[in-house]
């Protein structure tokens, strides 16, 4: 609320305490969602790529260090079986194209657009991974107007 209303510092002052609080082992689910937002709140584009790749590290460690099987998921269930969206591991999932987007954008702005490219691959397959709805159709919107942002960037081909 606080960076909504404009007050970018604040929001960052109290990210940063929630950070520390969580610490580098607490959940990964909340460490990737905190960073993910801390990243928008900050002034040099350096720090949000710093930010938004430890919000991707997050979100990468938890999925690939999960139990595989029945007991992978709590109370016993698979992914598959598990309680939709609300499951942290498919929330995690469905973050990927968000957190793949914002790194390509962050490229963008630091001029790495080799970076940025490799990024909206990413996000790209990632957002392909979704269920048709309005959260993957609006991805690919914000994917595509990237991609156009930064072709327009490399200049006519030649």
């Amino acid at each position: 609320m606080l960076h909504r209303a404009g007050d970018r510092e604040e929001a960052r002052n109290r990210l940063s305490a929630l950070w520390h609080e969580i610490g580098p082992k607490g959940d990964a689910f909340h460490r990737c969602a905190l960073a993910h937002y801390m990243a928008d709140t900050q002034d040099d584009p350096r720090d949000e790529l710093d930010w938004d790749l430890r919000a991707l590290e997050a979100a990468e460690g938890f999925v690939t260090e999960r139990p595989a099987g029945p007991a992978a998921a709590p109370g016993g269930t698979s992914v598959a079986d598990g309680p939709g969206p609300r499951h942290p591991l498919v929330a995690l999932r469905a973050f990927f194209p968000s957190l793949h987007l914002n790194i390509a954008a962050d490229y963008v702005a630091l001029d790495r657009p080799a970076d940025a490219r490799a990024q909206l691959r990413r996000a790209r397959a990632s957002a392909d991974a979704l269920a048709d709805g309005e959260y993957r159709q609006g991805l690919r919107d914000a994917i595509d107007r990237l991609q156009l942002q930064l072709d327009g960037a490399a200049g006519p081909a030649r």
